[in-house]
């Protein structure tokens, strides 16, 4: 394998790409990058539940492939000059990578070695802008459950219903939701679960243009096809909530405020909470203000703000993590609170009436002496 290419370009797809390779495995090609020089370069990286591939333009004088350790390769090229990089590679898998003045020769291992790279077998797709699809996994993958518990709830359900998109993360205290028209679709009624790890990947390849990305979806796994980079993963296989039944319908008290000015009466009061010193946000919905407060080891602290409505003195206690999570989120400068008891879900929807975003926050249980 011969070939050369921009040294940019090969370190920005040296580093996608090893976003998807094994840390620590007990396979020693999951640890590397796949290379692979045909008509352009192909770089891939696998863990065996997530791939990435990135392709970008060389100038191959000689075809072939070769598996290169990630660390070791990534931490060569970003090092390298910007200049234009040769590497050859010979039939002992010995690799020889130049740039400018550097030089390295390294050890590689046979692309045989590398495991089996999975497909999509079925090519049904939709099509959404990246900006699009960007902005709805940020503004709902934060409420992906963290630990294996419930394996279906470490990603997201997708569910496509002609041409509207809907992406849905639950983790037993929280709800997120997001809803968007896609460009095209080649699927009528369709729903699947994608890991949230893959997602945040999808979320960092993806950049804030027009530009379409590819959803494909195959009886097992699901592929993200951006510009000259590409995301397969597992399908997540379950049965995911019935968000629909747990959304309550209509709240007894309905209070409006600017996102802005709530994030920053929480994020006042929450400095005094901490993994060590934990306390539940006390909200107090009165006539036309928000009145926050919380008791922790270390003192108290309180704050309010102005919204529109009367919510009657109703106090809820709100894990202020999760609150903020949700005001961060909401795409809407104006939000609406839908409450109706201490103890009944919070929902936060756009104070236009639009539906392209959801959040329901479970409260906590208030003791006399918190706020």
């Amino acid at each position: 394998m011969k070939f050369s290419c921009e040294k940019n370009e090969l370190a920005n797809a040296v580093t996608i790409a090893s976003r998807a390779a094994a840390t620590k495995s007990a396979v020693p090609s999951l640890e590397g990058l796949l290379i692979e020089a045909s008509s352009d370069l192909t770089v891939w990286g696998y863990n065996q539940k997530t791939g990435i591939r990135s392709t970008i333009a060389a100038d191959v004088t000689e075809e072939g492939s070769i598996v290169i350790n990630a660390r070791l390769f990534g931490d060569i090229i970003r090092k390298l000059p910007d200049d234009i990089v040769y590497m050859t590679v010979n039939d002992k898998f010995m690799i020889n990578i130049r740039c400018a003045t550097s030089e390295y020769n390294i050890t590689g291992l046979s692309a045989d070695e590398y495991p089996e790279l999975p497909v999509t077998d079925y090519q049904n797709s939709i099509y959404m802008k990246e900006k699009d699809i960007k902005s709805m996994i940020a503004e709902t993958n934060f409420a992906v459950m963290e630990n294996e518990a419930r394996p279906i709830y470490t990603g997201a359900l997708f569910e496509v219903d002609n041409d509207i998109l809907t992406v849905v993360a639950v983790d037993g205290f929280r709800l997120a939701l997001r809803r968007e028209r896609v460009e095209k679709t080649e699927i009528g009624k369709i729903s699947f679960v994608v890991p949230g790890a893959a997602l945040t990947e999808v979320e960092r390849i993806a950049g804030e243009s027009d530009e379409l990305v590819k959803i494909t979806l195959g009886t097992s796994h699901v592929m993200f096809t951006l510009e000259n980079n590409m995301l397969i993963a597992r399908r997540l296989e379950g049965e995911f909530l019935n968000y629909r039944n747990s959304i309550p319908q209509n709240g007894k008290y309905s209070v409006e405020g600017n996102r802005k000015d709530l994030i920053n009466a929480v994020e006042r009061v929450s400095l005094i909470i901490s993994d060590k010193f934990k306390s539940p946000v006390r909200c107090c919905f009165g006539d036309n203000v928000l009145k926050v407060s919380t008791a922790t080891t270390l003192g108290k602290a309180a704050d309010e703000c102005g919204v529109s409505g009367d919510g009657e003195n109703l106090e809820i206690g709100f894990n202020n993590r999760y609150i903020l999570d949700a005001l961060r989120a909401a795409p809407a400068d104006t939000v609406r609170f839908q409450l109706s008891t201490s103890v009944s879900p919070c929902v936060i929807v756009p104070a236009d009436g639009s539906k392209n975003f959801l959040y329901m926050i479970l409260p906590v249980r208030l003791r006399a002496n918190e706020g």
